[in-house]
């Protein structure tokens, strides 16, 4: 059986990565979080001082995208690939609201989309793969065989989101995360680099009211369909 490669955009805390983990394990495809990457990026920019709230020190980050490798590792144990920077589990510090502040403009700087678009199509060459991020049906693979949109309503993306902080102990105020949710949206559609768009081609999913294991159920049935 031929496999296919799977490409999966949309807003951000639309539960991309979720449906697309669990459908790499249905389908037994490898599964590649790109917004990780993206994440791993603006970690390595926090901690060296090139972002902050107040500035961008954008040319010093691009002259230190050499020294920034980014990288997965299956964990058995989690049953769950994870995110590393220069050889270090960065997965949990990735998932705060300090990184999510400043990840999208990380992502609007050309160089940096340039590297890591690189690296994504490397992974993406033998196919089997299941990639979801912002702009992977649009730029990375125009040609995937399967392409899906994903979208909420903002202020359920920030319920959700919300409630995923809390159980990590997050000191934040749902008002704080839709307003984060909206600054977010706002740099991803406008921004010049690669903008969020809906492939002409892609199925759309609006999971504003729709559960988990519902969206999930659409997912392979479109998948199972295009590898059929």
């Amino acid at each position: 059986m031929d496999k296919i490669i799977i490409a999966i955009d949309g807003y951000s805390s639309c539960g991309k990565s979720t449906m697309a983990k669990e459908m790499a394990n249905q389908l037994n495809y490898i599964y590649v979080d790109t917004g990780a990457m993206y994440r791993a990026v603006a970690l390595y920019a926090l901690r060296n001082n090139f972002i902050s709230t107040t500035f961008f020190n954008k040319e010093e980050l691009v002259k230190a995208l050499p020294q920034i490798n980014v990288s997965f590792s299956y964990n058995s144990e989690l049953n769950c690939s994870e995110t590393f920077l220069n050889d270090e589990n960065v997965e949990q510090q990735i998932r705060g609201i300090e990184v999510s502040s400043h990840v999208s403009k990380i992502a609007q700087i050309k160089e940096v989309r340039a590297k890591l678009v690189e690296i994504q199509r490397e992974l993406g060459e033998k196919k089997g793969l299941i990639m979801d991020g912002r702009d992977i049906g649009s730029v990375v693979f125009p040609d995937a065989e399967l392409k899906i949109f994903m979208t909420a309503h903002y202020k359920v993306r920030a319920r959700r989101r919300f409630e995923e902080l809390q159980v990590k102990g997050d000191k934040i105020t749902l008002e704080e995360v839709e307003q984060n949710i909206s600054s977010r949206d706002n740099d991803d559609t406008s921004r010049t680099e690669n903008p969020l768009i809906q492939a002409a081609d892609a199925v759309v999913i609006d999971n504003s009211e729709i559960t988990r294991e519902e969206q999930l159920k659409i997912a392979l049935k479109l998948a199972n369909d295009k590898i059929a």
